[in-house]
C-alpha cells in the first residue's frame, strides 16, 4: 500500500512536470514569435536558447547560429554548432562555420567548409572565397582553378562588395576575379609579373571604375616596379670588384 502511494505521487509530479514543460515551451514559442515581430534580435536569440534547452533540435540550433552569424557575433556563433566538418551537417551549419571562421581568421579551418559549400552548391561567388583563401594560404594552384571558373561563370549583374573604404561600395564579380587574377600573377613572380598584373588591374578598372581596392594596389604595384628599376639602375652603376 505504502508502495502504491510512493507510484501515485511519482507519476502525479511527472505529469505536474510535463504540463510545466508544455507550458514553458508555449510560452518562449510566443515569446520568439513576440520578439521576431518587434525585431528584437537579443530577444529573439533568447527565446530560441531556451526552445533549444526545452526542446533540443538541430535546425533550431544551425538557425539560433545563423543568427548570431547575421549580428556578427562570430565566436557564438561557433560555440553554439561546433566548428569541427560533419558530413551531415545542414547547409546552413556549413556556411555559419565557413563564415564564422573567416572571420575570426581562421582561413584553414574556414577552407574546408567552402570546398564543402563548392562541393554541394558550386557557384561563382564561393570559387571567389576559395580564390581568395587559398591565395592567403599561399596554395596558388588551388586559387588558380577557383579564378579561372570565377572568370568563366560570372554574369554582369553578380556583385561584390568591398568593405576598405568607409563606405562599402560593390563592384562586378567577373572584376573582382580579375583583381584577384592580377594578385595571383604578382604572387607567382614579383619582379618580373608586375606590368602584366598591371594590365590586368586596368582592366578591371575600366569594367569597374569605383573599385579603389584595384587602383591602390596599382599605384603600389608601380611603386614597386620604381624601386626595383632604382634598385638595378644602382648595381649597374657600381664599379666591379
Amino acid at each position: 500500500m505504502k508502495r502504491l502511494a510512493m507510484l501515485l505521487v511519482f507519476a502525479s509530479a511527472l505529469q505536474i512536470g510535463a504540463q510545466s514543460n508544455t507550458e514553458l515551451i508555449k510560452h518562449f514559442e510566443a515569446y520568439r514569435d513576440q520578439m521576431r515581430l518587434q525585431g528584437d534580435i537579443q530577444g529573439l536569440i533568447g527565446a530560441m536558447t531556451h526552445l533549444n534547452i526545452l526542446v533540443p533540435s538541430e535546425a533550431r540550433k544551425d538557425t539560433l547560429a545563423y543568427i548570431y552569424l547575421s549580428e556578427n557575433q562570430y565566436m557564438q556563433a561557433l560555440n553554439t554548432i561546433g566548428i569541427d566538418h560533419k558530413v551531415d551537417d545542414s547547409d546552413i551549419a556549413v556556411e555559419v562555420k565557413a563564415m564564422a571562421l573567416k572571420a575570426v581568421k581562421q582561413p584553414e579551418r574556414a577552407l574546408v567548409h567552402f570546398n564543402e559549400l563548392f562541393k554541394r552548391q558550386p557557384s561563382p561567388e564561393l570559387a571567389y572565397e576559395l580564390a581568395e583563401l587559398n591565395m592567403q594560404l599561399q596554395k596558388l594552384d588551388e586559387s588558380l582553378k577557383h579564378i579561372n571558373y570565377g572568370l568563366a561563370n560570372s554574369k554582369p549583374d553578380m556583385k561584390h562588395a568591398y568593405y576598405e573604404k568607409q563606405q562599402p561600395y560593390q563592384v562586378e564579380l567577373k572584376s573582382a576575379f580579375m583583381y584577384l587574377q592580377a594578385l595571383h600573377l604578382f604572387q607567382k613572380d614579383r619582379k618580373n609579373n608586375i606590368d602584366a598584373a598591371v594590365d590586368i588591374l586596368d582592366a578591371a578598372l575600366k569594367a569597374s571604375p569605383n573599385f579603389s581596392l584595384t587602383q591602390l594596389t596599382k599605384t603600389e604595384l608601380l611603386r614597386q616596379k620604381q624601386a626595383l628599376q632604382a634598385q638595378a639602375a644602382q648595381t649597374a652603376g657600381q664599379p666591379k670588384q
